[in-house]
């Protein structure tokens, strides 16, 4: 695998080789294309990995999902606390929803903040593509983010176009350093009023996905807002996108963005979701202020 850094120019630090050369003995072995992007939010701190490579995202994309419609939210356009009619033919089956199993007869009114809840905290599928339907479709989501200045990102299709065609998630693609400026300007509440940025926040610091991830080998207890997303594994044996992105709470109070994307990896899922917790690992290593 070839291996590329890219430091960013702003405010370089001391310790920058030492995380370099952690994520080079982390990356190096594996069968896989990883990239990675990271950003101390406050002090401007950068390194990445393959950061300006395109990704698979996978569910990922649920994070500026929920953005473009909380700024609808923003706008009166829609509000958390209006139903939506959720129809049997709404849930799919053979994909992931927990609203599924749990009204397996839909028939059902849902608060649109649930809706979010479920689709960003629990990565429901069915969920996801009910507030795509809300919103006007894929494209809305595509608008918005390169209206916000972010132009290495692309949605196109929704889960269930997804998981019709191994090729189609490829669509649906970042870099890894665009998510990080998408995180950077959200936490920063450049986008969302106060009141979405907090619903937003608190849902991702809820997040029940990866837990092996990002997240995996931090001390218990440290928040993390993030958002996976996790590709099938075809019969050659590839999982197209093993992913986690988010923002850490470090012990001083500061917070630090990462990205890590991990795709065509021919490792197991242990395997992936220890490349990306040893990753993480090394940062909050190099960014608490206390290990150097």
């Amino acid at each position: 695998m070839n291996v590329v850094f890219l430091l960013a120019s702003h405010g370089a630090f001391a310790q920058e080789e030492t995380l370099q050369a952690k994520i080079s003995r982390i990356v190096a072995p594996m069968r896989a294309e990883v990239g990675v992007s990271i950003l101390g939010i406050e002090d401007r701190k950068a390194l990445g990995v393959n950061e300006e490579s395109k990704f698979p995202m996978q569910s990922v994309f649920k994070f500026p999902l929920a953005l473009t419609v909380l700024s609808e939210v923003d706008k009166g356009r829609l509000a958390l606390d209006q139903e939506i009619n959720i129809r049997r033919n709404d849930l799919l089956p053979n994909t992931w929803s927990p609203i599924r199993d749990k009204y397996p007869d839909g028939d059902i009114k849902m608060s649109l903040a649930e809706i979010l809840k479920y689709t960003v905290a629990q990565s429901d599928n069915n969920g996801c593509d009910i507030l795509l339907k809300l919103i006007g479709g894929p494209a809305v989501v595509n608008d918005y983010i390169h209206g916000l200045g972010i132009k290495d990102f692309s949605v196109q299709f929704n889960e269930q176009e997804m998981h019709k065609n191994w090729n189609v998630q490829f669509s649906n693609w970042a870099t890894p350093v665009a998510i990080i400026e998408l995180l950077k300007i959200f936490y920063e509440e450049k986008i969302l009023s106060r009141k979405s940025f907090d619903f937003l926040w608190g849902v991702m610091t809820e997040t029940k996905t990866g837990q092996n991830r990002i997240k995996g080998q931090l001390p218990q207890g440290t928040a993390v807002a993030h958002k996976t997303g996790t590709s099938d594994t075809n019969k050659e044996g590839i999982t197209a996108a093993v992913n986690d992105v988010g923002i850490i709470t470090l012990p001083d109070g500061k917070h630090v963005a990462i990205a890590v994307f991990i795709a065509n990896s021919r490792e197991d899922v242990a395997t992936n979701e220890k490349i990306i917790s040893d990753i993480s690992r090394a940062v909050w290593d190099n960014f608490d202020g206390r290990v150097r």
